[in-house]
This record gives C-alpha cells, sequence and structure tokens, in this order.
C-alpha cells in the first residue's frame, strides 16, 4: 500500500478532504487526438496522484475531475497541445482537511 512519509495509506489520508464538484463545468480536458499522438494519455494516468485519469479500451482518456487534488502534475508533464487545466470557479473544487 501506498504511504506519505510513512504514515497512513493514502486512500485513508485523501477520505479526509472534502470535494465541491462543480457539476457544471470541468477544469480539466483533454485533446484526445494530441494525447494519443503524443501518448501524452497513458503519461496522464500513471503520474497523477488522485487516479483522475483513465485509459478507455479505445485508447480515449476519461477525466474523473471532481476528485482532482489540483496539485499541476499533469499539466507540467503535458506536451504542449494535450492538456487544457485550469483551477475550478471559486468556491469549487478540492479542500484540504488534513495535511
Amino acid at each position: 500500500m501506498s504511504t506519505i512519509r510513512g504514515e497512513g495509506p493514502i486512500p485513508e489520508r485523501l477520505a479526509h478532504d472534502a470535494y465541491e464538484t462543480d457539476e457544471e463545468e470541468s477544469h480539466i480536458e483533454v485533446h484526445q487526438e494530441e494525447a494519443r499522438r503524443t501518448g501524452a494519455g497513458k503519461l496522464f494516468v500513471q503520474v497523477c496522484p488522485a487516479h483522475v485519469y483513465s485509459e478507455e479500451p479505445d485508447g480515449t482518456i476519461s477525466v474523473e475531475y471532481a476528485a482532482c487534488l489540483e496539485c499541476g502534475t499533469c499539466l507540467a508533464v503535458a506536451p504542449p497541445g494535450t492538456l487544457t487545466w485550469h483551477y475550478p470557479r471559486g468556491g469549487m473544487g478540492v479542500v484540504f482537511r488534513e495535511g
């Protein structure tokens, strides 16, 4: 199981956080064709600590934006043109309760 600095498992720690889901607007958009061309989709799946990204059988990348920790890791590794990412609208997104 994954741990942070020897403390409890990550899922247990993340369970303390609250999420205000913006039902009207995702703050993440994967540009599927460019992500396929560059292989970035698989990279997003690998690097996201919250497992926001998943690869579908047809190769498209699904985004569960409501679980996003807003860490920006995906944005940091995204090749140009593969991802549109911004912080959620005011009052929305993750509310950290621990750490």
